[in-house]
């Protein structure tokens, strides 16, 4: 849709000119007052220029016994776990009433450097909703990976001008932060005056003070309502995440209040396209917190006014006059469920999407992992100790186990009667060839092999298996098809989604990556991977900013002590 002229604007709000398009019969929810408004809405290229009003309209669409209400905003997302293209993410969640998203490409930064960053700049510039993007901060997210770049302020500041960029994403690096290592701080001083968004896990008491004294807003990694409060009550804003691994939706329900809505935002974080389909979006967000007490206006504004008030996105987050007509058209509020959407005042519909020309992906062949045997996931010791890593369903802070494990001829080998499999992760970059093996429990694996080049935020490739040799096979696998996720059993693929932008994001409709998905979980649960989303699951194994052990290439790491350990 045109931006159309001031004077444009004000004819068609006053009525002197018929609006471009007008929404009739339904109501208008106020997130001000919490009142249903009567009247129509009137919209002029892509403002909205009138409402509680009668309009004559070039277009009018009937919404009569249906209630409006302001696009919704994901405050903290990385598209590439969706596994598929901004554009086809455009596709899959715009329809589902998400308008804005404000994104950090460090999956990909992490893998390609700036120019994965400058993939998603112009994507935005293409994408029927609004994509913004924060710069990625902490590119590796520390010095105990191998990434394949790294990020320096000043590979940052050039884009500090793009209309699409807010500021600084989320710092995860936090005790650089108190620490003050010279990197953060080079970036915290940089990115003064800007937002800065933040990643502060059970952060809590002075050390909270510190990180937000270095002018840090947000949180999207708190887990209890007595953390979020304490966060609220020190000025942060708390966004609260709903991801296909990490669900803090049920937890912080009590916080989603109408007196603290306005500090308080949504977001997904990491969602795949199985999630999506068969769940939701920022909608199933909604609807969740309405059935479990939250009142309905407090809900709403935090899926879309506050969360554009805690972004400095001042020109959406209400359906009022002078707004962005983002737009969604809903049968009822308790269920959320889109009828229609509208996106800077473009009705959401299949030629909405055809008419946008995407951008050609980058970063392929990007996996450049050694030729593995089974010989490569020993784990030699001759001590019987063991750190284990003990995975928590539903969140990716891990517990820090000690187990007895005692060495069979040099090595430490899986023990399925006690959930106790291999894990590993393979330097992909073709940087130096690590390879660190630890082990892991609560996958309830009994046989074969999983794997994936998904892997944060280095994106190494990460295996499980409870057999050397199909955790080759696996490995080897996902170089030849440039990335993604492999399933092995007895030497043979059961199944695999090829990923090759990145290792990250498929060439496929969001259609037949969710098919695939639901191949690839079935092939998961032969093995007897008890995990609802084993993949992501994975994947956060080896974020060493994430309590409390991990493991990367360089080895185990100790995220309390952040340091490895071994």
């Amino acid at each position: 849709m045109y931006k159309a002229s001031l004077n444009d604007r004000i004819d068609q709000g006053s009525g002197r000119v018929p609006a471009d398009l007008v929404l009739r019969g339904g109501q208008v929810l106020d997130l001000v007052t919490g009142a249903l408004l009567q009247g129509d809405v009137a919209i002029c290229g892509d403002t909205i220029v009138g409402t509680c009003g009668q309009y004559d309209g070039k277009n009018v669409i009937d919404v009569t016994g249906r209630i409006l209400v302001p696009g919704f905003i994901d405050t903290h997302l990385h598209i590439e776990s969706s596994l598929i293209t901004p554009f086809e993410f455009d596709r899959c969640v715009a329809p589902r009433g998400v308008t804005s998203v404000i994104c950090d490409p460090h999956e990909i930064a992490n893998v390609a450097g700036i120019d994965g960053i400058r993939y998603f700049l112009e994507a935005a510039e293409r994408t029927v909703m609004d994509i913004f993007v924060q710069l990625s901060s902490c590119v590796p997210s520390t010095t105990m990976e191998t990434a394949g770049a790294e990020l320096l302020a000043d590979d940052l500041k050039p884009y500090l001008d793009n209309p699409h960029v807010i500021g600084l994403a989320e710092f995860m690096n936090y005790p650089g932060v108190i620490h003050k290592d010279p990197q953060a701080m080079e970036k915290l001083n940089a990115f003064q005056g800007c937002h800065i968004d933040g990643h502060a896990p059970l952060l809590r008491g002075t050390d909270l003070n510190a990180y937000l004294s270095a002018g840090i807003l947000t949180d999207h990694e708190t887990t209890t309502a007595e953390e979020a409060i304490e966060k609220l009550q020190k000025g942060m804003r708390v966004l609260i995440r709903e991801g296909s691994v990490s669900k803090d939706l049920e937890a912080l329900v009590p916080i989603i209040t109408e007196r603290n809505s306005p500090y308080i935002g949504f977001c997904t974080d990491d969602r795949n396209p199985l999630d999506i389909a068969e769940h939701g979006h920022l909608d199933f967000m909604i609807r969740t917190a309405i059935h479990k007490g939250a009142e309905p206006l407090a809900v709403y504004r935090a899926a879309s006014q506050s969360a554009a008030e805690i972004f400095g996105l001042r020109d959406r987050g209400l359906i009022a006059p002078g707004k962005r007509a983002d737009i969604v058209v809903l049968e009822s509020l308790e269920e959320c469920r889109a009828e229609h959407v509208l996106c800077g005042g473009v009705l959401l519909d299949d030629a909405a999407f055809g008419a946008v020309r995407p951008v050609p992906p980058v970063a392929r062949r990007s996996v450049k992992a050694p030729q593995v045997t089974a010989a490569s996931f020993r784990t030699a010791s001759n001590t019987a100790k063991t750190p284990v890593i003990g995975i928590e369903p539903g969140k990716i802070i891990t517990s820090h186990l000690t187990v007895d494990i005692e060495p069979d001829g040099g090595d430490k080998r899986p023990d399925t009667d006690r959930d106790l499999v291999k894990i590993a992760i393979v330097e992909r970059h073709g940087k130096n060839g690590n390879i660190a093996t630890g082990f892991v429990r609560g996958f309830g694996l009994k046989a074969g092999a999983i794997a994936s080049t998904v892997c944060h935020d280095h994106h190494n490739l990460a295996v499980v298996g409870a057999d050397y040799g199909d955790m080759a096979v696996a490995t080897n696998r996902l170089t030849e098809i440039e990335g993604g996720f492999v399933v092995v059993k007895d030497g043979a693929v059961l199944a695999e989604v090829a990923l090759p932008i990145a290792g990250l994001m498929s060439l496929e409709p969001f259609e037949d990556v969710h098919r695939k998905l639901v191949e690839l979980r079935a092939a998961a649960r032969s093995l007897g991977v008890v995990l609802e989303e084993p993949f992501l699951q994975l994947a956060f194994l080896a974020l060493p900013v994430i309590p409390h052990l991990k493991l990367t290439d360089y080895g185990l790491v100790d995220v309390d002590r952040f340091e490895v350990i071994g």
